[in-house]
């Protein structure tokens, strides 16, 4: 539905090399559609979302430790690739309006949309079915299939004609990420330390590679 919403604007005036502005409309949809399923929720059931900040000391714990941790394996792997030249180049121009609107777009949009989708959306829903954690450790029975359905939601597919196509590392990069969003969304009773660790990974992430491929340039 989000996708079909933001297929029917023009961007080229504002975003003419595809950019940001699609994605970002995409995501704004796709937040408010769920964020009206689970305020509607909220007020005729007793299920809660995890709107509110909840242990926040653990919390800022997560956020920092998980950003270092993540600044680290980004750098690392960034000089493995340049390295062994197997960087691939950007889709579209390293330009001023593209740089800033793809960052802008994994600092306030990429978070909070999809972990309000995929973590206080669906772990929350799915307790409510599986009960239990693996292996009685850290991480429930509900916390890994989400991240199993965040990891699949990084597969592209068209319907005509029908086509499938995915990066296995990225599977299971996104699977890896959705693991330590969920193990943090339970922890601390709250989606927005998630959200923070979501979008601080992404611009991380972007940031590196916007460095590395003006370096080569």
């Amino acid at each position: 539905m989000a996708g079909m919403a933001a297929d029917t604007l023009n961007y080229s005036a504002i975003d003419p090399d595809g950019a940001f502005a699609w994605i970002s409309v995409h995501h704004i949809i796709q937040a408010l559609i769920f964020l009206i399923i689970m305020l509607i929720i909220t007020k005729f059931t007793s299920i809660r979302f995890g709107f509110g900040w909840g242990d926040w000391r653990k919390g800022i714990r997560w956020v920092g430790i998980f950003s270092l941790f993540f600044v680290s394996y980004v750098v690392v792997s960034i000089i493995i690739v340049l390295m062994a030249g197997t960087f691939q180049a950007f889709p579209y121009p390293l330009e001023t309006r593209n740089i800033v609107g793809q960052l802008g777009f994994q600092l306030m949009l990429s978070g909070p949309s999809e972990e309000l989708i995929f973590r206080a959306f669906a772990i929350t829903m799915l307790t409510l079915l599986i009960k239990g954690r693996f292996r009685d450790g850290p991480l429930s029975h509900a916390c890994i299939i989400a991240a199993i359905i965040f990891s699949l939601a990084h597969v592209s597919f068209t319907v005509t004609p029908f086509s499938v196509s995915y990066n296995g590392f990225q599977l299971l990069y996104a699977f890896g990420l959705g693991l330590a969003y969920g193990a943090c969304y339970e922890q601390t009773n709250s989606v927005y330390y998630p959200m923070l660790m979501h979008s601080i990974s992404n611009v991380v992430a972007v940031g590196v590679s916007v460095g590395a491929g003006f370096w080569l340039s």
